[in-house]
């Protein structure tokens, strides 16, 4: 019986000479006469030790890493890898990294064959929409509304109403659409359950069709994620084969792939963009809910937060909300990017501390020198600094410091950090992304920008921070979107926290 060895697929591992190892492994292996099943999986999400290869023992998996091509000689020299080998890491659920997480969206991520439909059922796949179907759609919606989850994207809306609010309104025609747009900086969950488990998000949009009435549905990923596309695309061909989806079903699923503008992310600018016009926010009311794609009645929800139904269904809800603290309920995907030495995905409930992901997960930068600020929720996240480490990991907690939990990514900056040009960042990305469709965000984020370059000159330091300032509650409060609203965090939180790094002049004295 040939021995399987899985070697990941995911865009991350293949980024650092997976493929290469994947075809290593095949020539050696073949070479010495071994009899070996090679399974490209997804990612564990330690991507530290990626390529991170696991070889199939009887007491369980065994991994190495990180593998390169020319280690693999090393590895196969006595026949199958050892776990005397250097780069024996062990049983990846070992890995502390691995062992302190709450797998559950992620639960078969770098373990499943993402393609193998029989995999997936292995691994508990479809039990969720099997109970749904038992439960009846009010019943359904019902269990996603008692399980607490909120979206996953950025406002960390209540699923379960939004859900219950399209299910209510009468139509003769309903969508569901999966926001896979993620464009946030120091993310990539999406990526990996589209790379890494496909057949999650099917069954949880297709959980979602049946509960409020939908029959189609449409998933928009970003055009730089061609594996992830492939993946999918691939993915829907296979459940329509075994009648998973299709007439059979009564739920159809398309691909849609965007051209990368971060402002697609925001719900109604994706679904202009879905209908094939600009994307350009739009005005509401009316919401999605009741009016949304094609003017029909639309369930938008993000990938993570429909790739968690199936649990729910599965398992029942009160398991589910038994996690977390407060009203931020279940599991979020961490992602811990940046200056970090142990960068990867971390599930984990709500209520760690932002202290205990940057130095206990994260195990500190990766430069060795102390953290500094923490960006959380993307460009447009707040910067925290050392002093507000002890902050849980919650919408609320996060909320009252005017911060975001957003999609979850985690950025750390090391004291090697201008906060300056930090802030200027921030409205020069509001300026390139900005659909153009309000003038606070539109002519605001050019303005400010061009502040912070005078600010950054040393010029009239202390009257441009107050202009600064007032154009920041221009943007927060006059704001068609997210985009322009949420842009004054990032600068306002780096002139509150860190106001050393406006004093130009004095830094400019010191620099002489």
């Amino acid at each position: 019986m040939a021995t399987r060895i899985f070697v990941p697929r995911d865009a991350a591992a293949r980024a650092v000479g997976a493929d290469k190892v994947a075809a290593a492994i095949a020539e050696e292996t073949k070479r010495k006469g071994l009899s070996v099943e090679i399974v490209r999986t997804g990612s564990r999400g330690l991507f530290w030790l990626e390529p991170l290869i696991e070889v199939e023992t009887a007491g369980g998996r065994i991994g190495f890493g990180p593998v390169t091509a020319k280690d693999v000689a090393s590895l196969f020299a006595d026949g199958l890898p050892a776990a005397s080998h250097a780069l024996c890491v062990g049983r990846p659920e070992e890995i502390p990294f691995l062992k302190k997480q709450t797998r559950i969206t992620f639960a078969r991520c770098g373990i499943v064959d993402p393609l193998s439909l029989a995999d997936y059922r292995a691994h508990g796949g479809w039990r969720g929409l099997e109970r749904a179907r038992s439960l009846g759609p009010a019943a359904t919606v019902e269990e996603v509304t008692r399980s607490g989850l909120r979206g996953r994207g950025g406002a960390g809306f209540p699923t379960g109403i939004k859900w219950k609010t399209v299910a209510d309104t009468a139509a003769d025609r309903k969508y569901i659409v999966c926001n896979a747009d993620e464009g946030d900086s120091g993310t990539y969950a999406d990526r990996m359950i589209m790379e890494g488990d496909p057949f999650v998000l099917i069954e949880g949009m297709a959980i979602a069709g049946f509960a409020v009435g939908a029959t189609k549905g449409y998933i928009y990923i970003r055009s730089e994620y061609p594996d992830a596309i492939r993946v999918m695309e691939r993915a829907i061909v296979l459940a329509e084969g075994e009648g998973l989806l299709g007439a059979e079903a009564k739920f159809d699923l398309e691909v849609r792939v965007g051209a990368g503008a971060y402002v697609c992310g925001e719900e109604t600018s994706l679904l202009e963009s879905l209908e094939g016009k600009r994307g350009q926010v739009r005005a509401k009311p009316p919401l999605p809910a009741h009016k949304g794609l094609f003017g029909k009645p639309t369930v938008i929800n993000n990938l993570i937060s429909l790739a968690t139904v199936p649990f729910i269904l599965a398992d029942g809800a009160e398991r589910y909300a038994a996690l977390g603290v407060g009203r931020s309920r279940g599991t979020m995907p961490i992602q811990l990017a940046g200056n970090v030495k142990h960068g990867g995905l971390f599930e984990a409930a709500f209520g760690l501390t932002l202290g205990e992901i940057v130095e206990d997960i994260g195990g500190g930068t990766r430069s060795g020198r102390p953290a500094r600020a923490v960006q959380v929720g993307g460009p447009l996240g707040a910067y925290f600094p050392r002093k507000l480490f002890d902050t849980p990991f919650d919408y609320e907690a996060f909320a009252a410091l005017d911060g975001l939990i957003g999609h979850g990514g985690v950025v750390v900056f090391d004291d090697t950090v201008d906060m300056a040009h930090q802030a200027r960042f921030a409205l020069e990305f509001c300026a390139i992304e900005s659909c153009g469709k309000c003038t606070p965000c539109r002519i605001g984020s050019v303005r400010g920008t061009e502040t912070m370059d005078k600010i950054i000159r040393g010029e009239r330091v202390e009257a441009n921070l107050a202009l600064v300032t007032d154009l920041c509650q221009t943007l927060k409060f006059g704001s068609l979107c997210a985009l322009g609203g949420f842009t004054p965090y990032p600068v306002m939180s780096a002139i509150r926290h860190f106001p050393e790094d406006f004093d130009r002049p004095r830094l400019q004295a010191a620099a002489e």
